[in-house]
């Protein structure tokens, strides 16, 4: 079987550069979760209340993604990247995850965000991946740690 690392990045890019770092050093295949249509800047800026994330979160939406993963049966391991909003996945990753089969998958969570902890955002994205083991989660602030968490496993 084979890994995967899918990942959502926001504005800046912090998640796309350590997904595709650790899809290297994995030697795994990569798929980016895009939402349909994909965000603006003014989408992202989350001070605005009127600006779509804060209407998708508030509002619980479902954000349609752009493309698919062909053959996910073929992956035991997924890793799922993104920066934490609002103390969670983005809500455009929860409908990503909720479109696959995850029974017998093996989760990793990595998050990017600036200023927040992991918390309880392995738990909070759990319902959307039912079925899978989630065996880690943590934030990621460079590739050295990168690195180490992928010499740990």
């Amino acid at each position: 079987m084979k890994a995967l690392v899918t990942y959502f990045s926001a504005e800046f890019g912090k998640t796309s550069q350590a997904a595709r770092e650790l899809a290297g050093m994995l030697g795994a295949d990569i798929f980016e979760i895009v939402p349909d249509p994909p965000y603006s800047r003014e989408d992202l800026n989350y001070m605005n209340p009127l600006a779509r994330c804060n209407r998708e979160h508030f509002g619980k939406k479902d954000v349609p993604v752009s493309g698919s993963v062909g053959s996910f049966d073929q992956y035991d391991t997924v890793y799922i990247g993104f920066p934490i909003w609002y103390g969670s996945a983005p809500d455009v990753v929860n409908s990503f995850c909720a479109g696959y089969d995850w029974d017998g998958k093996t989760v990793y969570i990595f998050a990017t965000s600036g200023g927040s902890g992991i918390g309880k955002t392995a738990a909070k994205l759990q319902p959307f991946i039912g079925g899978a083991k989630i065996a880690d989660a943590r934030r990621i602030d460079s590739a050295a740690e990168l690195e180490d968490w992928v010499a740990a496993e």
